[in-house]
């Protein structure tokens, strides 16, 4: 067992990225840590359901808040996950229930507009609702805070009130940043109107200070308006609203996506106004889809979580929220065979590892400095052309060639590998089976075919799989192919009906001996064309 001050010195090098984030809170405070420890915060907008970048920025954060427990053991730390709920409903979000019910309600807070499923007080504690599950559902360790909650709770009051003695060096951060109609009506203040209960995007025509309060003219009464900057009776601009939530809440760290980089800037500079040092964070890089296009939850282009978790584990998808977080990703379908087998070939080195290595292995923070033991003897893209050429999405099924594969194995005894064979099974279901397409051989690759299956009879059944690869390697040599890549594709696609494959040993060996020399039996009938 590594001792911590040995792990704390090599984390203080460590070019992990979540380490290098962590050092940055270690810089931040080089007299000492607040009483309050470091706060860690987390934003998200419940006008539409959780998706896979709320999992994503909140799975990143953790990561940066365990590397600096590790880094600074013994001070308090708090993870905020923050609901905007505030927000005024700008419009009906697609494939809801009663639409009719949201489009009446346009334009008033979240947390007043009624639940369309009819199951929560308002849509936005729906949504709420399901964050937490969401998150809940993942083990993350958060404090959930509600922005109606706070606003009305006067948690931001001092801070509105700094807001408003320091009006027009607010405003000036913002208005360089808009066209000419939108810099004459701009203010930080949206009232929320006593009759009507919209959120107000209108001119503030006076305000005052020392009663704390601002003035507007209603729109469809054309009177003025007077109501407090405090206890919920307006909500503030975005930027101006995530400036004040990190002076309130004393946010250290938040993260937020490559398109946030000018939003990030202005809430920073709106921070010093107030007087305040805007948190540490990065921005990371956003999604592409299977075109590199940017991936949009209004167009649908993207994955979702609930797909990624049909198909492959949560620690497959953490894994790629930890590789490159700084770079422009594909997400899509074929992303998750890879990355299963990148976790599982990260695991298993982990335990073999100094500890500097230890510390960059991603599945150190995907799970927190302590990964479990895991022995998969099947690798997920094996497991994937298992299910191809057996033509079965039948977990039982594909248990019995393992149970073969590896005696003593079973879905009582490797969980893990449980999970992946279901995975396997619907993956190969979906997205392997439909575009196979077995060919004939070519002259070279028959006799090829015919020296292999002569070899393997001779090897005999229930050898190991480095067995049967010497003898692949061995009939490959034999046909005269100068690049032995060209006789494993020529396998693949002659056995299999795929371009590429698994190890070919690994296969027989799992597939079974008889079957596999009926593969062959079978391409070798087929006419060329």
């Amino acid at each position: 067992m590594t001792d911590t001050n040995e792990l704390r010195a090599a984390a203080l090098e460590n070019k992990a990225w979540p380490y290098e984030e962590a050092r940055k809170l270690i810089a931040r405070y080089p007299d000492g840590f607040p009483d309050a420890g470091v706060i860690f915060e987390t934003g998200y907008g419940p006008s539409g359901l959780p998706h896979i970048g709320t999992f994503g920025e909140v799975v990143r954060t953790t990561m940066v808040r365990r590397a600096f427990e590790s880094l600074a053991p013994g001070v308090k730390t708090r993870l905020i996950a923050f609901s905007d709920d505030m927000d005024g409903l700008r419009k009906v979000p697609d494939g809801i229930p009663n639409p009719e019910l949201l489009r009446a309600n346009l334009g008033k807070p979240l947390t007043v507009v009624p639940d369309p499923f009819g199951t929560h007080p308002s849509f936005g504690q729906y949504n709420n609702a399901r964050l937490q599950a969401f998150l809940d559902g993942f083990g993350f360790d958060y404090e959930f805070l509600s922005s109606t909650d706070c606003y009305k709770a006067g948690m931001f009051d001092r801070v509105l009130l700094r807001i408003l003695e320091n009006y027009n060096e607010v405003i000036n951060v913002i208005l360089p940043t808009l066209g000419p109609e939108r810099r004459a009506t701009y203010s930080p203040f949206l009232p929320i109107d006593p009759v009507s209960g919209i959120v107000l995007q209108v001119p503030i025509i006076a305000r005052d200070v020392a009663a704390g309060t601002v003035t507007y003219v209603r729109p469809e009464t054309n009177e003025s308006v007077t109501v407090p900057v405090t206890g919920g009776a307006c909500k503030l601009q975005w930027k101006v609203d995530w400036a004040m939530r990190w002076v309130a809440l004393g946010i250290d760290y938040e993260m937020a996506g490559k398109d946030l980089i000018d939003s990030v800037m202005l809430s920073g500079r709106i921070t010093r106004v107030l007087g305040a040092r805007p948190p540490e964070g990065f921005n990371y890089e956003l999604f592409l889809d299977a075109e590199g296009t940017k991936i949009s939850k209004s167009k649908g282009n993207g994955l979702t979580i609930e797909q990624w978790l049909d198909y492959g584990p949560p620690e497959s998808l953490a894994l790629y929220m930890f590789q490159n977080p700084r770079k422009a990703k594909r997400l899509h379908f074929d992303v998750i065979p890879r990355a299963i087998d990148e976790y599982a070939d990260f695991l298993g080195k982990y335990p073999e590892q100094p500890i500097e290595q230890q510390l960059g292995n991603p599945v150190h923070h995907i799970h927190e400095g302590a990964p479990p033991a895991a022995a998969l003897p099947v690798s997920f893209s094996l497991l994937l052309n298992l299910a191809s050429v057996a033509a079965t999405d039948d977990p039982n099924k594909l248990w019995a060639y393992v149970a073969r594969h590896a005696p003593g194995t079973s879905p009582a005894t490797h969980p893990a590998l449980d999970r992946l064979v279901h995975h396997a099974a619907r993956y190969a279901r979906d997205f392997v089976v439909p575009g196979l397409s077995r060919r004939a051989p070519a002259p070279q690759e028959a006799a090829a075919l015919r020296d292999l299956d002569t070899r393997l009879a001779a090897v005999g059944p229930g050898k190991d799989a480095e067995a049967y690869q010497f003898e692949v390697y061995e009939a490959g040599k034999a046909a005269g192919f100068e690049n032995l890549r060209e006789w494993f594709k020529a396998l693949y696609e002659t056995l299999i009906g795929s371009s590429q494959g698994p190890r070919m040993g690994s296969f027989i060996s799992l597939y079974g001996l008889d079957e596999t020399r009926a593969l062959i039996s079978a391409a070798l009938a087929r006419d060329l064309p």
